[in-house]
């Protein structure tokens, strides 16, 4: 099963993924997808607030903050790590549950990327906001550095986050029932 939406003005097919028996979700994939990646990073970038750095989880939302920071041209973005890495130091954590991970992660930030932040203005960006937890562990980061999040941003919204009043997001991707329909 699939769902055709159109992104940033490019069309795809979504495939469905099951969560439970009676959730499926449209599985948005940006890597590799050169066109879409570009297209999103535009569009969301003409609703931006005014931002020093873009920062992402690890990792469906680097090709978007890559392409959003070449646009801008801006030479920085940073990405919460879902491991701590040997080269690491000083490294602060948050754990998250992400509904597409079927394991609690960890998401962390060394010295260097701390220092990258500090003082700055700060604007956070993922593929698909969902359940928002990925979107709260990134804050949880961000609220324990000197730094201020001036927006959360998206390509799409998916389920009741489209509902929220605190992202900017392209399109709302709707949760599906079992059999393909979309849930009301």
């Amino acid at each position: 099963m699939n769902y055709e939406m159109t992104i940033a003005g490019c069309t795809r097919r979504l495939p469905l993924c099951r969560i439970s028996d009676d959730l499926y979700i449209g599985a948005f994939i940006m890597f590799s997808d050169v066109e879409i990646t570009k297209a999103a990073a535009e569009q969301l970038l003409a609703k931006a607030p005014d931002f020093d750095v873009i920062i992402t989880a690890e990792s469906k939302g680097i090709p978007l903050a890559y392409e959003m920071a070449r646009q801008k041209g801006i030479d920085d973005y940073i990405v919460a790590r879902k491991g701590p890495k040997l080269y690491m130091q000083n490294i602060i954590t948050t754990e998250v549950d992400s509904i597409t991970t079927d394991h609690i992660q960890t998401l962390c930030l060394g010295q260097t990327e701390v220092d990258r932040l500090t003082g700055k203005r700060v604007l956070i960006v993922d593929d698909v906001i969902s359940t928002g937890e990925s979107l709260h562990s990134l804050e949880t980061l961000l609220r324990r550095i000197d730094c201020r999040i001036v927006g959360k941003m998206a390509v799409l919204a998916e389920g009741e986050a489209a509902d929220r009043d605190d992202i900017i997001f392209l399109e709302k991707l709707p949760l599906f029932n079992a059999d393909g329909t979309v849930k009301e």
